[in-house]
């Protein structure tokens, strides 16, 4: 049995709207709520810890070098110097970042000899990172 709420939007609440159509286009006319789609949606819902977790991996992407260090390692493993190079920074500045990263679980180091190798290890950003740049790549065209 569907269960649906249909609630008229008060014409004051309407008229406080910006007169830009693509702004109305966003938002309903009428407050219609699916309570079978919301009760889906909230079972399937993660729990606060897992939404954090996820939160703070994601916000790892907020910064253009970190950035550029995930999209480098989804090439290859890469050394600290190779980073260096590849983001034109200093190893003390590119392993600050490494070391946010090594903390959110997003990449392993190794050690061979002296140098320290690292890797991506959630394959999650590599995607989300690999197709965002694709997908901004492709508009700039």
């Amino acid at each position: 049995m569907l269960v649906f709420e249909l609630v008229e939007t008060k014409s004051a609440d309407r008229a406080r709207l910006p007169s830009d159509t693509s702004v109305e286009a966003d938002t309903c006319g009428v407050e219609f709520v699916n309570e079978e789609n919301v009760a889906h949606v909230l079972a399937a819902m993660p729990d606060e810890d897992t939404l954090d977790r996820t939160a703070s991996e994601f916000s790892l992407l907020a910064d253009p070098t970190r950035l550029r260090i995930l999209y480098a390692l989804s090439f290859h493993e890469l050394c600290v110097c190779d980073l260096a190079r590849v983001l034109g920074r200093s190893m003390p500045a590119t392993s600050q970042q490494l070391q946010r990263l090594r903390r959110e679980g997003v990449v392993k180091c190794r050690m061979q000899g002296k140098l320290a190798y690292y890797r991506l290890e959630s394959p999650t950003l590599e995607r989300a990172v690999c197709e965002a740049f694709a997908r901004h790549q492709e508009r700039s065209r």
